[in-house]
């Protein structure tokens, strides 16, 4: 009901002299088209196909059955095989490579389809339904933004505040500790509202961000629809749950995953997502039969498993609090939910798993920390073969253009609109989901944006399937590439050439050239799951094919073709972040988390920190220079006036080099080096040499999303737990600078070793 307009107002105002002779006006207010919906989209990480209960996995998810109950379940939709391509085609509705995320933010190179920078000319969904009258928020992983620009020094305008969310709360890398995760809030880092000591996790405090956010909305602006992207980092590793959660699966899987893919298959046709004669894809190249593994490898991995379904459960828990709120407020009939992953299951974890996700351990060596996996201890991730099972019935993982790197599925509920309890098959792709949005919206992809030309999308609407299961959807072709692996899909024909064996990134014969790499040929409307190649018996149809993803991928910057072997180095560096002085870094004071690329990379190379520091106490003690955390690093630190340099290559693996003099109060200059070649550490106090020892924890690399810098505390610890973190420096750090790649340095005093570092 809209009030009466007072006569002192106007469309127009009137100026007059004084106030009594004037008539104000408002500028009109944006608003939404009438009856647009609410919006919240839900993204799960490393989730495969088969790990939903309402698509045939053994892992309790009522909370998404529950959705998919009430709306539909999308069984042949697609992603872009990982997270960074996945989540900037979502939001913008164009094809990953053309908006510059042809794969993560930490892997960016100058070329259009890798620049990790989202172009002015691809405005995200959120832009321009903010645009349009909603509020929009952003919770949870961001993983768009360039590694060079997660820093405090910014620039934002790639944070989600500068990409259309008016509010953000989450952490911006690839992975997060969810017992210790690095957040930021808008545009500033902030440290984790409690600790693991005090039952934090991560997706409850983000799902409780969530809920304080609509509660707001609702009851502030309850005219006014809201956008909330919440983007949880389960199921990617580390994977950690409490305790609880974990042991409601014991003994759940010791049958193995060769049995689970066979009922988890057995489910999917009960469910009706295949028809009864779907047959299980080949087992991949370096999964080993169940059987054949020693009793102790059953045992771990059995285990291994029991903690990521805990995992997956309770994220699934969350997400009921979240629909739970939706209820009470009064918006859940007039809230479009969509929920899916953004890349098949994870096989990181490699063929036995892992403590420290990207470290390799056996099951000897893991067995006597099983009751610890799950909890803030360990980086952990699960064996492939789970990852396997967790694809079901699908071959291959993330990271491949396979159908189990590229499959997903996807759950829409809008009781508007969406029958309950439906089944899609068309034939759909992450893209969809911004014209479908928009749709549902009522909004028109604008021409412009801020005076800036758009890009056309690339996605369609899947509105139309909505109430018509046999709907038309557009798509004809979609090309993929993902690391060199290549893949087209074409009116139910799938291409596809593998460059990497495995996600270990082992790969097969180099042949002569890369235009030898075999390409393979599968016919998706009879065989979904690739157990048929045809490359040989319809080869006109391959080559047809081959020729077209080449035309594609001119077209829509996928070229140069990632073809380097895992792990090598772009052939240049990336730039240096923006204002940075290239070589070394210097911190005033207390600071971090900075991300990876802020701080000097300083992993498997020599180097100098040093520090001018004032000690207030005549036995200072804390922290000056962390690198990583509890999964590994260099920890840098005093001890009642003791110096002591921690290097761990992962979270049960660690070494101290210390210096025997104790240092007093007054201001110091206090420096450590670490000379690579003989793992020999030397510190140095106000110039002279107070200390040398030999460690062989050289060049330790932290679990991804635990490469943090910190000056003056460490909030994770170290794996020694040598202190209590944040074990912040009582003292006054006045300045401190690293300098990476320093060679073998024999000098004893401070000038010399500055005069060395010159000649670097």
């Amino acid at each position: 009901m809209s009030r009466p307009r007072s006569p002192n107002v106007s469309e127009q105002p009137q100026i007059g002299r004084t106030i009594g002779e004037s008539v104000q006006a408002w500028p009109a207010r944006r608003g939404a088209p009438d009856g647009a919906p609410n919006i919240v989209v839900i993204v799960l990480d490393d989730v495969g196909f088969a790990h939903y209960g309402c698509f045939g996995s053994a892992i309790a998810t009522p909370n998404i059955d529950r959705l998919a109950n009430d709306g539909l379940r999308y069984t042949n939709f697609h992603t872009a095989a990982l997270c960074s391509p996945t989540r900037a085609a979502l939001l913008t509705g164009r094809h990953p490579h053309s908006v510059g995320f042809g794969h993560i933010t930490e892997r960016a190179a100058g070329f259009p389809g890798y620049s990790m920078r989202l172009p002015d000319s691809a405005a995200t969904v959120a832009e321009i339904l903010r645009r349009s009258g909603y509020s929009t928020r952003a919770i949870g992983k961001w993983h768009l933004a360039p590694n060079t620009e997660v820093g405090p020094q910014g620039p934002f305008e790639r944070w989600p505040l500068g990409q259309g969310f008016e509010r953000y709360y989450g952490f911006l890398g690839g992975a997060t500790d969810q017992y210790r995760p690095d957040l930021a809030r808008d545009n500033t880092h902030v440290s984790a509202p409690a600790s693991p000591l005090a039952d934090y996790h991560l997706s409850e405090d983000l799902v409780d961000e969530a809920i304080t956010q609509v509660r707001d909305l609702r009851g502030l602006a309850p005219a006014k629809p809201f956008l909330l992207y919440l983007a949880f980092g389960a199921g990617h590793a580390p994977h950690q749950a409490p305790a609880a959660w974990i042991d409601r699966y014991a003994g759940a899987f010791d049958h193995g995953w060769d049995v689970e893919r066979e009922r988890i298959l057995a489910r999917q046709i009960e469910l009706g997502i295949f028809p009864p004669a779907t047959q299980l894809g080949q087992s991949n190249p370096g999964v080993e039969a169940w059987e054949a593994l020693t009793a102790d490898q059953r045992h771990v991995f059995a285990r291994m498993m029991e903690v990521y379904a805990g995992f997956i459960s309770h994220t699934d828990a969350q997400i009921g609090r979240l629909l739970d709120l939706l209820d009470h407020v009064g918006v859940a009939d007039d809230t479009a939910v969509l929920l899916l992953s953004d890349n098949g299951a994870s096989a990181e974890g490699g063929p036995e798993g892992s403590l420290d996700s990207h470290v390799d351990q056996d099951a000897t060596e893991m067995s006597p920390h099983l009751d610890a996996l799950g909890g803030p201890t360990f980086y952990n991730h699960y064996p492939w073969g789970w990852a396997q099972a967790g694809n079901t019935p699908f071959r291959w993982y993330k990271q491949f253009t396979h159908a189990g790197g590229i499959t997903n599925g996807l759950v829409i509920r809008w009781p508007r609109e969406i029958p309950a309890g439906g089944i899609r098959r068309q034939y759909h792709h992450v893209i969809d989901i911004t014209p479908t949005v928009l749709d549902i919206a009522g909004v028109s992809p604008p021409a412009t944006v801020a005076g800036v030309t758009q890009l056309p999308l690339h996605g369609a609407s899947m509105r139309g399937s909505f109430q018509d299961e046999d709907a038309h959807h557009p798509r004809h072709v979609q090309h993929y590439e993902m690391w060199g692996n290549r893949g087209i899909w074409q009116d139910g024909w799938m291409a596809v050439c593998r460059l990497h064996s495995d996600s270990a990134g082992v790969l097969p014969p180099r042949p002569m050239s890369f235009d030898e790499l075999p390409w393979e040929l599968y016919d998706h409307r009879s065989d979904p799951t690739e157990n048929v190649d045809l490359a040989a018996s319809e080869s006109d149809r391959l080559q047809a094919m081959v020729q077209q993803w080449w035309a594609l991928a001119g077209r829509y910057d996928v070229l140069p073709v990632d073809d380097r072997r895992r792990g090598d180095r772009w052939p240049v560096d990336p730039p240096s972040p923006e204002g940075a002085e290239p070589g070394q870094t210097t911190f005033f004071g207390r600071g971090g988390p900075y991300e990876p690329s802020i701080g000097p990379r300083l992993a498997g190379r020599p180097f100098v920190i040093e520090a001018e520091i004032e000690c207030v106490d005549d036995r200072p003690s804390g922290v000056l220079y962390a690198f990583g955390g509890r999964h590994g690093g260099y920890c840098w630190y005093l001890d009642e006036g003791h110096v002591h340099l921690e290097a761990a290559p992962s979270s049960i693996v660690s070494e101290t080099a210390s210096a025997p003099l104790r240092l007093t109060s007054g201001r110091h200059t206090l420096a450590v080096a670490l000379e690579k070649a003989r793992g020999h550490v030397r510190f140095l106090l106000d110039g002279s040499v107070i200390g040398e020892e030999e460690i062989r924890g050289l060049g330790p690399q932290p679990q991804a999303g635990s490469r943090r810098t910190y000056i003056g505390h460490a909030p994770s610890g170290t794996p020694s737990g040598s202190f209590t973190p944040p074990y912040p420096f009582d003292g006054t750090i006045h300045r401190l600078t690293v300098v990476p790649g320093i060679a073998s340095a024999p000098s004893t005093v401070r000038e010399q070793l500055a005069a060395e570092l010159r000649e670097q």
